[in-house]
């Protein structure tokens, strides 16, 4: 029998990745987005709407993903006020909860996030495993699907663009790394979190490809030519260095996606 789930932010970049791949295994996918928000009454909207689909598991990937946004409320509500509608539903109801998480939420230090982003996101993923959900802090996601993104694209798609347009490529000096991980390992691990929820939930986990790549390892796959900005023009509490620790992955669970061939797949779907 169909097992009937619901996707939050279903029309996002990880939200419809998630969605397309849900029904190709036959799972009967109701989709969520933001359309709540616009009610004075949000929270009761919700709620009504949770009471009427009544879905057996919720993949809650809705929120915003700007990290620069700065108008507190704003980001408040969207990240963590509904995440505790959302959780406290599950809980109430005994239903499997995976939250979309961040490694944002080890900021500069590697112990609290830095931006309010990070909090946002920190905050959230606290109650949801206390309330005995699943939560999943994914490092730098690439892939189908990022167009709307804009500056919160990756830079595999923002400098594909950049050179299509004919622009100079420039990246910070001093070689920062980061974990990029395809979507395709992002939505493999949403769907392992639940068939294994029994034994994985109450914890987070994190979701990466477990190896640190600079951007010029990025551009050259690509076969894109750069330069370097000077480093006055590196950001205040830029992150360095960022890697999934593999020891933290789910149980079980493997990334199936190196930086070669992920962008070789993204490529590909994009018709390049």
């Amino acid at each position: 029998m169909e097992k009937k789930v619901l996707v939050t932010g279903s029309k996002g970049f990880i939200g419809s990745n998630l969605v397309k791949e849900l029904s190709k295994q036959n799972y009967l996918v109701e989709e969520l987005d933001e359309e709540y928000f616009q009610f004075e009454n949000w929270e009761e909207v919700l709620l009504e709407i949770l009471e009427l689909k009544k879905p057996e598991a919720v993949f809650h990937v809705g929120a915003c993903s700007n990290t620069l946004e700065s108008r507190v409320n704003y980001m408040m509500t969207r990240n963590y006020e509904s995440t505790k509608i959302i959780t406290k539903w599950c809980s109430t109801n005994q239903v499997p909860l995976i939250y979309s998480s961040s490694a944002a939420n080890y900021g500069t230090n590697n112990k609290y996030p830095s931006n309010l982003y990070g909090w946002s996101k920190y905050v959230a993923e606290d109650y949801v495993i206390l309330s005995g959900g699943i939560a999943l802090r994914y490092f730098n996601v690439y892939g189908p699907g990022e167009e709307n993104k804009k500056e919160m694209a990756s830079v595999a798609y923002q400098m594909i663009k950049k050179n299509q347009r004919g622009e100079n490529v420039k990246l910070f000096p001093m070689k920062p790394k980061r974990d990029f991980v395809y979507v395709k390992d992002i939505i493999s691990a949403n769907i392992y979190a639940f068939e294994k929820f029994e034994t994985c939930k109450g914890k987070y986990y994190e979701v990466g490809n477990g190896i640190a790549e600079t951007f010029e390892s990025v551009l050259d796959n690509l076969g894109i030519p750069y330069e370097y900005h000077s480093e006055d023009k590196i950001p205040v509490g830029y992150q360095f260095y960022t890697c999934s620790d593999s020891k933290k992955w789910l149980p079980g669970w493997n990334s199936e996606w190196n930086l070669e061939k992920g962008l070789r797949d993204y490529l590909s779907t994009i018709g390049l």
